[in-house]
């Protein structure tokens, strides 16, 4: 899974921090291709999967630091995924618009909202213009 979203921050110039990460989640029993995986890339770490559903036993390979995806989950998928395409692409251009500082931008960060808002929207919890009109640029 490919995640973009925007937060509030107080650590942040513009009082908002974009977040991004690469994500795979597999049951307990996928461990070892986690695993693998973190190794083939060598970058990520594993978690449980859910802090909130202590039930749920899954484990996650997680990427989220903008060199590794950059220069690692980046070119891998390149030109390989066909199911996942869309979300891949959106992703790219946004890290893409973070390395070239553009999210610090009143342009860049609404040209953020604007992908982010069409991935992961089950998730939301502001709306892009709450995040717009206190954007301190």
């Amino acid at each position: 899974m490919f995640y973009i979203g925007i937060v509030p921050s107080r650590e942040t110039k513009t009082g908002w921090q974009v977040i991004y990460f690469f994500k795979v989640s597999q049951n307990p029993i996928g461990k070892n291709v986690l695993e693998f995986i973190k190794t083939r890339f060598g970058c990520g770490y594993l978690k449980f999967n859910s802090r909130i559903d202590l039930t749920d036993r899954s484990l996650a390979y997680v990427v989220r630091d903008l060199p590794s995806l950059r220069d690692r989950i980046i070119p891998f998928f390149e030109g390989k995924l066909v199911i996942k395409q869309d979300a891949f692409r959106k992703f790219k251009r946004v890290l893409e618009l973070v390395s070239q500082k553009k999210h610090l931008t009143l342009d860049g960060i609404t040209e953020i909202l604007e992908i982010a808002y069409t991935m992961n929207t089950q998730k939301r919890r502001v709306s892009k213009e709450q995040i717009l009109s206190s954007y301190k640029n």
